[in-house]
């Protein structure tokens, strides 16, 4: 049996919609977690610096020896993933598992992706799609502004600057009449209520992390854990504002199992 654990890298905090999704799929699984809080957001850099940034994270991952990794930052798996040393480690995007969903649920064939500008701009998202379902329209747009939004916690169906920017973000959906949208950043299910809220009723949201952690499934050799795994957190700056919005999220107090970490080193 193998205690070895699934990591879990993202920009900042949006990965912990993974990590939420490992905690109900695999829950006898350890987990590290490496959030880039003082990097983020990453979708409006160069694409040259979103790949170092990343290659540094898989590094410092590299050290705990998963056993599989979930590259929860969407921006990153569109722009960096296939250019990285991954040490032989199993690694799953965000990318594929989510278009893979989306083209399976749509009914009407109008598929959206929102996500941040550097992965529309890769094209990655569409391109899978037409690979795998050219029936399927996809209509991309990005959400530059809604990774601080929700890094910051402004995350309320009460929020007003909030509420207007979702409201503006989603119009261009609901013009092409999509009946489905990939949230292909992982920070945007934290806000999904306020899609939902936006797009009205018979659209279906497609949470990038769940289904990249949905992936993992028949892949991973089974952990030796009773009970529940290990968690342990890392992040590179801002720890006391990630533990409390982390600890509300999951629904556990993380306190303790959170340490800084310098993955550029």
């Amino acid at each position: 049996m193998d205690t070895s654990p699934i990591a879990v890298f993202d920009s900042g905090m949006g990965g912990l919609t993974a990590v939420r999704a490992l905690f109900s799929l695999f829950p006898h699984e350890n987990v590290v977690y490496l959030g880039d809080t003082g990097r983020v957001p990453y979708g409006t850099r160069s694409d040259k610096t979103i790949t170092r940034f990343t290659s540094q994270a898989f590094r410092f991952l590299r050290r705990f020896s998963p056993k599989a990794a979930v590259v929860a930052c969407g921006t990153a798996s569109t722009v960096a993933l296939s250019h990285i040393d991954c040490g032989g480690v199993p690694v799953v995007g965000v990318v594929r598992p989510s278009v893979r969903k989306a083209a399976e649920v749509t009914l009407n064939n109008k598929v959206g992706l929102i996500a941040t500008p550097a992965s529309v701009r890769s094209g990655v998202y569409p391109g899978y799609m037409k690979e795998i379902a050219p029936h399927v329209q996809m209509t991309a747009h990005h959400g530059r502004l809604l990774v601080p939004l929700a890094e910051d916690g402004r995350i309320s169906q009460d929020d007003p600057v909030a509420v207007l920017l979702i409201r503006e973000y989603m119009q261009p959906f609901i013009e092409q009449g999509v009946d489905t949208l990939i949230l292909g950043c992982t920070h945007y299910p934290l806000m999904a209520g306020l899609m939902e809220q936006a797009l009205g009723k018979g659209v279906t949201l497609i949470n990038s992390g769940y289904e990249a952690v949905a992936a993992l499934r028949g892949r991973i050799p089974r952990g030796a854990v009773e009970g529940k795994g290990t968690h342990r957190y890392y992040v590179t700056d801002d720890l006391e504002s990630f533990t409390r919005q982390a600890s509300l999220f999951l629904g556990q107090d993380i306190s303790g199992t959170v340490e800084v970490a310098s993955p550029e080193e």
